[in-house]
Protein backbone atom coordinates (compact mmCIF):
# COMPACT_ATOMS: atom_id res chain seq x y z
CA UNK A 1 0.00 0.00 0.00
CA UNK A 2 1.07 3.54 -0.90
CA UNK A 3 2.03 6.06 2.13
CA UNK A 4 -0.26 8.52 3.98
CA UNK A 5 -1.85 11.38 1.47
CA UNK A 6 0.10 14.36 1.15
CA UNK A 7 -2.93 16.47 -0.06
CA UNK A 8 -4.69 18.98 2.71
CA UNK A 9 -7.12 16.85 4.24
CA UNK A 10 -10.11 18.36 6.94
CA UNK A 11 -12.03 15.90 8.84
CA UNK A 12 -16.23 15.58 7.20
CA UNK A 13 -18.46 15.90 9.40
CA UNK A 14 -20.77 13.44 9.85
CA UNK A 15 -23.81 13.52 12.56
CA UNK A 16 -26.73 15.68 11.04
CA UNK A 17 -26.65 17.34 14.63
CA UNK A 18 -22.67 18.44 14.06
CA UNK A 19 -23.69 19.55 10.18
CA UNK A 20 -26.68 21.32 11.50
CA UNK A 21 -24.60 23.02 13.69
CA UNK A 22 -21.84 23.93 11.15
CA UNK A 23 -24.17 25.72 8.88
CA UNK A 24 -25.95 27.17 11.74
CA UNK A 25 -22.28 28.79 12.56
CA UNK A 26 -22.01 30.06 9.29
CA UNK A 27 -25.20 31.72 9.41
CA UNK A 28 -23.74 33.78 12.35
CA UNK A 29 -20.40 34.40 10.74
CA UNK A 30 -21.99 35.88 7.95
CA UNK A 31 -24.57 38.35 10.70
CA UNK A 32 -21.47 39.21 12.37
CA UNK A 33 -19.60 40.21 8.91
CA UNK A 34 -22.36 41.75 7.78
CA UNK A 35 -22.42 43.97 10.80
CA UNK A 36 -18.80 44.81 10.30
CA UNK A 37 -19.45 45.38 6.95
CA UNK A 38 -21.74 48.31 8.19
CA UNK A 39 -19.90 49.74 10.74
CA UNK A 40 -17.00 50.27 8.17
CA UNK A 41 -19.14 51.79 5.54
CA UNK A 42 -20.90 53.95 8.28
CA UNK A 43 -17.41 54.79 9.15
CA UNK A 44 -16.28 55.73 6.09
CA UNK A 45 -19.10 58.07 5.38
CA UNK A 46 -20.98 55.74 2.65
CA UNK A 47 -24.34 55.01 2.58
CA UNK A 48 -25.92 51.23 1.88
CA UNK A 49 -28.90 49.09 2.17
CA UNK A 50 -29.55 46.67 4.48
CA UNK A 51 -29.35 43.80 2.21
CA UNK A 52 -26.06 44.93 0.30
CA UNK A 53 -23.85 44.67 3.69
CA UNK A 54 -24.59 40.96 4.09
CA UNK A 55 -22.79 40.29 0.38
CA UNK A 56 -19.33 41.76 0.86
CA UNK A 57 -16.35 40.27 -0.42
CA UNK A 58 -15.50 38.45 3.55
CA UNK A 59 -18.73 37.25 3.76
CA UNK A 60 -18.83 35.59 -0.02
CA UNK A 61 -15.51 33.89 1.04
CA UNK A 62 -16.43 32.94 4.69
CA UNK A 63 -19.53 31.05 2.60
CA UNK A 64 -17.31 29.88 0.34
CA UNK A 65 -14.70 28.38 2.96
CA UNK A 66 -17.30 26.69 5.33
CA UNK A 67 -18.99 24.89 2.67
CA UNK A 68 -15.70 23.64 0.95
CA UNK A 69 -15.11 22.10 4.67
CA UNK A 70 -18.30 20.48 5.09
CA UNK A 71 -18.35 19.09 1.65
CA UNK A 72 -21.38 16.41 0.79
CA UNK A 73 -24.85 18.20 -0.28
CA UNK A 74 -23.88 21.63 1.16
CA UNK A 75 -20.85 21.96 -0.91
CA UNK A 76 -22.49 20.70 -3.53
CA UNK A 77 -25.68 23.35 -3.35
CA UNK A 78 -22.79 25.98 -3.37
CA UNK A 79 -21.62 24.74 -6.85
CA UNK A 80 -24.92 24.58 -8.16
CA UNK A 81 -25.89 27.87 -7.20
CA UNK A 82 -22.43 29.31 -8.22
CA UNK A 83 -22.87 27.77 -12.40
CA UNK A 84 -26.53 27.57 -12.73
CA UNK A 85 -27.77 30.86 -10.78
CA UNK A 86 -25.83 33.39 -10.75
CA UNK A 87 -29.13 35.21 -11.90
CA UNK A 88 -29.94 34.77 -8.38
CA UNK A 89 -26.34 36.01 -6.75
CA UNK A 90 -24.57 39.00 -6.49
CA UNK A 91 -21.44 39.17 -8.27
CA UNK A 92 -18.88 38.61 -4.91
CA UNK A 93 -20.72 35.70 -3.95
CA UNK A 94 -20.90 33.93 -6.98
CA UNK A 95 -16.98 34.66 -7.63
CA UNK A 96 -16.40 33.18 -4.16
CA UNK A 97 -18.52 30.35 -4.57
CA UNK A 98 -16.72 29.40 -8.01
CA UNK A 99 -13.91 28.33 -5.81
CA UNK A 100 -16.46 25.32 -4.80
CA UNK A 101 -16.00 23.93 -8.20
CA UNK A 102 -12.33 23.31 -7.83
CA UNK A 103 -9.91 20.63 -6.81
CA UNK A 104 -10.92 20.77 -2.33
CA UNK A 105 -9.73 18.82 1.01
CA UNK A 106 -9.49 15.48 1.24
CA UNK A 107 -10.67 13.51 4.21
CA UNK A 108 -8.37 12.07 6.62
CA UNK A 109 -6.60 8.81 6.12
CA UNK A 110 -8.37 7.71 9.69
CA UNK A 111 -11.83 8.30 7.83
CA UNK A 112 -10.55 6.68 4.44
CA UNK A 113 -10.12 3.72 6.02
CA UNK A 114 -13.56 3.46 7.76
CA UNK A 115 -15.12 4.19 4.27
CA UNK A 116 -13.49 1.57 2.56
CA UNK A 117 -13.45 -0.97 6.08
CA UNK A 118 -17.76 -0.05 5.60
CA UNK A 119 -18.02 -0.63 1.86
CA UNK A 120 -15.69 -4.04 1.52
CA UNK A 121 -15.29 -5.23 5.44
CA UNK A 122 -11.69 -5.43 7.79
CA UNK A 123 -10.03 -7.12 4.87
CA UNK A 124 -10.24 -4.57 2.71
CA UNK A 125 -6.48 -4.21 1.76
CA UNK A 126 -6.56 -7.64 1.01
CA UNK A 127 -8.78 -6.82 -2.39
CA UNK A 128 -5.78 -4.59 -3.71
CA UNK A 129 -1.83 -5.47 -4.62
CA UNK A 130 -1.70 -1.29 -4.65
CA UNK A 131 -3.86 1.50 -3.11
CA UNK A 132 -2.42 5.05 -3.19
CA UNK A 133 -3.89 7.13 0.20
CA UNK A 134 -2.81 10.34 -1.82
CA UNK A 135 -6.35 10.99 -4.01
CA UNK A 136 -6.62 11.75 -7.39
CA UNK A 137 -9.08 14.49 -6.83
CA UNK A 138 -11.34 15.63 -3.71
CA UNK A 139 -15.00 16.89 -4.92
CA UNK A 140 -18.11 17.45 -3.39
CA UNK A 141 -19.18 14.23 -3.18
CA UNK A 142 -16.62 11.82 -2.83
CA UNK A 143 -12.49 11.66 -3.50
CA UNK A 144 -10.98 9.40 -6.28
CA UNK A 145 -7.59 7.29 -5.94
CA UNK A 146 -6.13 5.19 -7.84
CA UNK A 147 -5.85 1.13 -6.81
CA UNK A 148 -4.48 -2.00 -8.19
CA UNK A 149 -6.79 -4.58 -7.92
CA UNK A 150 -5.00 -8.22 -6.88
CA UNK A 151 -5.42 -9.34 -10.41
CA UNK A 152 -3.88 -6.32 -11.88
CA UNK A 153 -6.51 -4.32 -13.11
CA UNK A 154 -5.66 -0.52 -13.20
CA UNK A 155 -8.34 1.27 -11.08
CA UNK A 156 -9.82 4.59 -10.40
CA UNK A 157 -11.97 4.10 -6.89
CA UNK A 158 -13.91 7.23 -6.15
CA UNK A 159 -14.95 6.62 -2.69
CA UNK A 160 -18.11 8.60 -0.98
CA UNK A 161 -17.20 11.04 1.94
CA UNK A 162 -19.43 9.06 5.37
CA UNK A 163 -22.39 10.02 6.13
CA UNK A 164 -22.90 12.20 2.50
CA UNK A 165 -26.20 10.65 1.44
CA UNK A 166 -28.01 10.77 4.85
CA UNK A 167 -27.02 14.87 5.19
CA UNK A 168 -28.62 15.69 1.86
CA UNK A 169 -32.06 16.55 3.28
CA UNK A 170 -30.93 18.28 6.02
CA UNK A 171 -28.38 20.39 4.44
CA UNK A 172 -29.99 21.38 1.75
CA UNK A 173 -32.61 22.79 3.60
CA UNK A 174 -30.97 23.96 6.70
CA UNK A 175 -28.35 25.83 3.79
CA UNK A 176 -30.87 27.23 2.05
CA UNK A 177 -32.62 28.45 5.58
CA UNK A 178 -29.15 30.35 6.49
CA UNK A 179 -28.80 31.77 2.68
CA UNK A 180 -32.27 33.40 3.35
CA UNK A 181 -31.59 34.78 7.03
CA UNK A 182 -28.30 36.00 5.90
CA UNK A 183 -29.97 38.28 2.82
CA UNK A 184 -27.34 36.12 0.40
CA UNK A 185 -30.61 35.27 -1.62
CA UNK A 186 -32.88 37.59 -2.72
CA UNK A 187 -35.92 38.47 -0.48
CA UNK A 188 -38.86 37.34 -3.34
CA UNK A 189 -36.86 34.28 -4.73
CA UNK A 190 -39.01 31.38 -4.85
CA UNK A 191 -36.39 28.77 -5.00
CA UNK A 192 -38.60 25.79 -4.10
CA UNK A 193 -38.31 23.91 -7.24
CA UNK A 194 -34.86 23.84 -7.05
CA UNK A 195 -34.36 23.36 -3.78
CA UNK A 196 -36.78 19.97 -4.31
CA UNK A 197 -34.68 19.34 -7.44
CA UNK A 198 -31.17 19.90 -6.23
CA UNK A 199 -32.60 17.08 -3.20
CA UNK A 200 -33.33 14.85 -5.84
CA UNK A 201 -29.85 15.04 -8.13
CA UNK A 202 -27.97 14.82 -5.22
CA UNK A 203 -29.46 11.59 -4.31
CA UNK A 204 -28.67 10.39 -7.43
CA UNK A 205 -25.36 11.14 -7.68
CA UNK A 206 -24.88 9.66 -4.28
CA UNK A 207 -25.98 6.49 -5.35
CA UNK A 208 -22.49 5.25 -7.39
CA UNK A 209 -24.49 1.80 -8.30
CA UNK A 210 -26.68 4.29 -10.65
CA UNK A 211 -23.59 6.08 -11.73
CA UNK A 212 -22.00 3.07 -12.89
CA UNK A 213 -25.13 2.41 -14.81
CA UNK A 214 -25.21 5.76 -16.44
CA UNK A 215 -21.11 5.05 -17.20
CA UNK A 216 -22.13 1.57 -18.95
CA UNK A 217 -25.53 3.73 -20.39
CA UNK A 218 -23.36 6.53 -22.05
CA UNK A 219 -20.21 4.09 -22.94
CA UNK A 220 -22.82 2.49 -25.30
CA UNK A 221 -24.15 5.48 -26.46
CA UNK A 222 -20.43 6.80 -27.82
CA UNK A 223 -19.57 3.07 -28.96
CA UNK A 224 -17.04 3.22 -31.28
CA UNK A 225 -16.49 7.29 -31.08
CA UNK A 226 -12.81 8.60 -32.04
CA UNK A 227 -13.20 11.58 -29.65
CA UNK A 228 -14.62 10.60 -26.54
CA UNK A 229 -13.12 7.47 -24.26
CA UNK A 230 -15.20 6.54 -21.31
CA UNK A 231 -14.23 4.21 -18.16
CA UNK A 232 -15.53 1.06 -17.97
CA UNK A 233 -16.61 -0.11 -14.33
CA UNK A 234 -15.87 -3.11 -12.04
CA UNK A 235 -18.77 -4.60 -10.58
CA UNK A 236 -16.85 -6.55 -7.98
CA UNK A 237 -15.64 -3.42 -6.28
CA UNK A 238 -18.50 -1.39 -6.84
CA UNK A 239 -20.91 -0.17 -4.29
CA UNK A 240 -23.53 1.95 -3.02
CA UNK A 241 -20.75 4.33 -1.85
CA UNK A 242 -17.34 3.38 -3.89
CA UNK A 243 -17.58 3.21 -7.88
CA UNK A 244 -14.77 1.34 -9.35
CA UNK A 245 -13.79 2.04 -12.88
CA UNK A 246 -10.63 1.94 -15.17
CA UNK A 247 -8.34 4.77 -14.58
CA UNK A 248 -7.99 6.70 -17.36
CA UNK A 249 -4.12 7.75 -18.02
CA UNK A 250 -4.50 11.62 -19.09
CA UNK A 251 -3.29 15.33 -18.65
CA UNK A 252 -5.97 17.95 -17.17
CA UNK A 253 -8.15 19.41 -20.06
CA UNK A 254 -6.55 23.11 -19.09
CA UNK A 255 -2.97 21.56 -20.03
CA UNK A 256 -3.72 22.17 -23.63
CA UNK A 257 -3.42 25.66 -22.80
CA UNK A 258 -0.08 25.18 -22.69
CA UNK A 259 2.27 26.64 -25.24
CA UNK A 260 3.49 23.14 -26.19
CA UNK A 261 0.25 22.68 -27.98
CA UNK A 262 -0.93 24.52 -30.84
CA UNK A 263 -4.12 26.13 -30.98
CA UNK A 264 -5.95 24.02 -33.50
CA UNK A 265 -6.03 21.57 -30.64
CA UNK A 266 -7.85 23.57 -28.16
CA UNK A 267 -10.16 24.00 -31.13
CA UNK A 268 -10.34 20.78 -31.83
CA UNK A 269 -11.54 19.72 -28.35
CA UNK A 270 -13.60 22.32 -27.53
CA UNK A 271 -15.47 21.52 -31.07
CA UNK A 272 -15.64 18.08 -30.17
CA UNK A 273 -17.38 19.33 -26.87
CA UNK A 274 -19.75 21.60 -27.96
CA UNK A 275 -20.49 18.96 -29.94
CA UNK A 276 -21.36 15.80 -27.99
CA UNK A 277 -23.74 18.81 -25.82
CA UNK A 278 -25.83 19.07 -28.88
CA UNK A 279 -25.66 14.90 -29.71
CA UNK A 280 -26.56 14.65 -25.92
CA UNK A 281 -29.60 17.35 -26.22
CA UNK A 282 -30.88 16.26 -29.39
CA UNK A 283 -29.64 12.68 -29.98
CA UNK A 284 -29.26 10.57 -26.67
CA UNK A 285 -31.78 12.74 -24.77
CA UNK A 286 -29.48 11.95 -21.33
CA UNK A 287 -26.90 15.12 -20.60
CA UNK A 288 -24.53 14.75 -17.94
CA UNK A 289 -24.94 18.26 -16.76
CA UNK A 290 -21.77 18.73 -14.67
CA UNK A 291 -19.52 20.82 -17.17
CA UNK A 292 -16.73 21.09 -14.79
CA UNK A 293 -13.23 20.92 -16.07
CA UNK A 294 -12.02 18.27 -13.66
CA UNK A 295 -14.48 15.95 -15.56
CA UNK A 296 -12.27 15.58 -18.18
CA UNK A 297 -8.91 14.53 -19.34
CA UNK A 298 -6.89 14.81 -22.17
CA UNK A 299 -5.12 11.44 -23.30
CA UNK A 300 -2.51 12.74 -25.66
CA UNK A 301 -1.51 8.97 -27.08
CA UNK A 302 -5.15 9.00 -28.39
CA UNK A 303 -5.97 12.74 -29.07
CA UNK A 304 -9.20 11.19 -26.90
CA UNK A 305 -10.93 13.43 -24.04
CA UNK A 306 -12.05 11.00 -20.95
CA UNK A 307 -15.40 11.75 -19.70
CA UNK A 308 -15.16 11.02 -16.07
CA UNK A 309 -17.37 11.51 -14.13
CA UNK A 310 -21.73 10.67 -15.03
CA UNK A 311 -23.24 11.11 -11.65
CA UNK A 312 -24.98 14.30 -12.96
CA UNK A 313 -26.78 12.59 -15.95
CA UNK A 314 -30.46 13.10 -16.61
CA UNK A 315 -32.91 12.62 -18.97
CA UNK A 316 -34.19 15.01 -20.71
CA UNK A 317 -37.96 14.93 -21.91
CA UNK A 318 -38.87 15.14 -26.13
CA UNK A 319 -40.21 18.04 -25.18
CA UNK A 320 -37.27 19.89 -23.51
CA UNK A 321 -35.17 18.90 -26.38
CA UNK A 322 -38.06 20.17 -29.12
CA UNK A 323 -37.71 23.56 -26.80
CA UNK A 324 -34.19 23.80 -27.12
CA UNK A 325 -34.14 23.32 -30.77
CA UNK A 326 -36.00 25.86 -31.68
CA UNK A 327 -34.74 28.18 -28.85
CA UNK A 328 -31.42 27.24 -31.03
CA UNK A 329 -33.09 28.23 -34.43
CA UNK A 330 -34.80 31.25 -32.90
CA UNK A 331 -31.27 32.26 -31.43
CA UNK A 332 -29.45 31.50 -35.10
CA UNK A 333 -31.98 33.36 -37.31
CA UNK A 334 -32.32 36.65 -34.67
CA UNK A 335 -35.62 36.47 -34.36
CA UNK A 336 -36.91 37.86 -30.83
CA UNK A 337 -40.75 36.97 -31.61
CA UNK A 338 -39.59 33.43 -31.98
CA UNK A 339 -37.79 33.42 -28.65
CA UNK A 340 -40.65 34.81 -27.10
CA UNK A 341 -42.62 32.46 -27.54
CA UNK A 342 -40.39 29.54 -26.59
CA UNK A 343 -39.39 31.38 -23.52
CA UNK A 344 -43.48 31.31 -22.69
CA UNK A 345 -43.21 27.28 -23.87
CA UNK A 346 -40.45 26.61 -21.54
CA UNK A 347 -42.29 28.55 -18.63
CA UNK A 348 -39.16 31.17 -18.86
CA UNK A 349 -41.94 33.60 -19.08
CA UNK A 350 -45.49 33.91 -18.07
CA UNK A 351 -47.40 34.62 -21.64
CA UNK A 352 -48.44 38.26 -19.16
CA UNK A 353 -45.08 39.09 -18.62
CA UNK A 354 -44.40 43.45 -18.21
CA UNK A 355 -43.08 44.46 -21.87
CA UNK A 356 -40.21 45.68 -20.07
CA UNK A 357 -39.04 42.53 -18.25
CA UNK A 358 -39.62 40.52 -21.27
CA UNK A 359 -37.71 42.35 -23.25
CA UNK A 360 -35.15 42.43 -20.28
CA UNK A 361 -35.27 38.00 -20.39
CA UNK A 362 -34.93 38.22 -24.33
CA UNK A 363 -32.00 40.09 -24.17
CA UNK A 364 -30.59 37.80 -22.24
CA UNK A 365 -31.83 34.56 -24.30
CA UNK A 366 -29.94 36.65 -27.41
CA UNK A 367 -26.79 36.27 -25.27
CA UNK A 368 -27.20 32.63 -24.54
CA UNK A 369 -27.82 31.69 -28.50
CA UNK A 370 -24.96 34.34 -29.93
CA UNK A 371 -22.40 31.67 -30.73
CA UNK A 372 -25.33 29.47 -32.69
CA UNK A 373 -26.27 33.03 -34.55
CA UNK A 374 -22.12 34.00 -35.40
CA UNK A 375 -21.15 32.89 -38.59
CA UNK A 376 -18.38 30.98 -39.14
CA UNK A 377 -15.95 30.22 -36.08
CA UNK A 378 -16.79 32.13 -32.38
CA UNK A 379 -13.62 33.39 -30.70
CA UNK A 380 -14.61 32.38 -27.59
CA UNK A 381 -11.24 33.34 -25.88
CA UNK A 382 -11.41 37.19 -26.94
CA UNK A 383 -14.93 37.20 -26.30
CA UNK A 384 -16.73 38.76 -23.41
CA UNK A 385 -19.98 37.27 -23.90
CA UNK A 386 -19.86 35.80 -20.36
CA UNK A 387 -19.58 39.46 -18.44
CA UNK A 388 -22.35 40.71 -20.90
CA UNK A 389 -24.90 37.51 -19.55
CA UNK A 390 -23.56 38.01 -16.10
CA UNK A 391 -24.94 41.62 -16.07
CA UNK A 392 -27.96 41.00 -18.27
CA UNK A 393 -28.94 38.22 -15.56
CA UNK A 394 -28.38 41.12 -12.80
CA UNK A 395 -30.28 43.22 -14.24
CA UNK A 396 -33.03 40.97 -14.71
CA UNK A 397 -33.05 39.50 -11.19
CA UNK A 398 -32.32 42.69 -9.35
CA UNK A 399 -33.56 45.52 -11.56
CA UNK A 400 -36.70 44.32 -13.05
CA UNK A 401 -37.63 41.39 -10.43
CA UNK A 402 -36.55 38.12 -9.82
CA UNK A 403 -40.43 36.43 -9.49
CA UNK A 404 -39.31 32.45 -9.94
CA UNK A 405 -36.52 30.97 -11.06
CA UNK A 406 -36.56 28.69 -14.32
CA UNK A 407 -38.32 25.35 -14.35
CA UNK A 408 -34.97 22.75 -12.61
CA UNK A 409 -34.77 21.19 -15.72
CA UNK A 410 -34.41 23.77 -17.96
CA UNK A 411 -31.69 25.40 -15.25
CA UNK A 412 -29.65 21.57 -15.65
CA UNK A 413 -29.07 21.44 -18.86
CA UNK A 414 -28.81 25.68 -19.08
CA UNK A 415 -25.74 24.49 -16.45
CA UNK A 416 -24.27 22.25 -19.34
CA UNK A 417 -24.32 24.73 -22.44
CA UNK A 418 -23.27 27.82 -20.32
CA UNK A 419 -20.74 25.69 -18.46
CA UNK A 420 -19.37 24.44 -21.89
CA UNK A 421 -19.55 27.85 -23.57
CA UNK A 422 -17.21 28.60 -20.41
CA UNK A 423 -14.87 25.39 -21.03
CA UNK A 424 -14.63 26.88 -24.53
CA UNK A 425 -13.54 30.17 -23.08
CA UNK A 426 -11.10 28.94 -21.10
CA UNK A 427 -9.37 26.75 -23.71
CA UNK A 428 -9.18 30.16 -25.67
CA UNK A 429 -11.15 28.06 -28.58
CA UNK A 430 -12.47 29.29 -31.45
CA UNK A 431 -15.56 27.05 -32.86
CA UNK A 432 -18.19 26.86 -35.51
CA UNK A 433 -20.97 27.01 -32.84
CA UNK A 434 -23.40 27.80 -35.93
CA UNK A 435 -21.98 24.68 -38.24
CA UNK A 436 -22.31 21.86 -35.06
CA UNK A 437 -25.97 22.94 -34.21
CA UNK A 438 -26.88 22.93 -38.25
CA UNK A 439 -25.98 19.54 -38.77
CA UNK A 440 -27.07 18.18 -35.06
CA UNK A 441 -30.56 19.82 -35.88
CA UNK A 442 -30.61 18.83 -39.55
CA UNK A 443 -29.73 15.06 -38.44
CA UNK A 444 -32.41 15.11 -35.67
Amino acid sequence: MAGQSRRRHSRVPVGRLERVARISWLAGEIALGGAAESIRRLAGGARSSAESVFVSSGNAERLARRLSSMRGAAMKLGQLLSMEAEDLLPAEVADALAVLRADGDSMPPAQLRGALREAYGRDWQTRFREFDFDPIAAASIGQVHRAVARDGRDLALKVQYPGVAESIESDVENLAMALRISRILPRDADISDLIAEAKRALQQEADYRREAQSLRRYSELLDGDREFAVPGVHDDLTTSGILAMDRVPGLPLEDLCGPEHPPELRDHAATALLGLVLRELFAFRFVQTDPNFANYLWIPEEERIGLLDLGAAREVSASLSSSYASLIRAGMRGDRQALGHVAVEMKLLPPDESAERRAALLDLLELATEPFRHRGPYDFGVSDLPLRAREAATRLAFRHGLRNPPPPDVLFVQRKIGGTFLLCARLRARVDARGLAERTLTSD
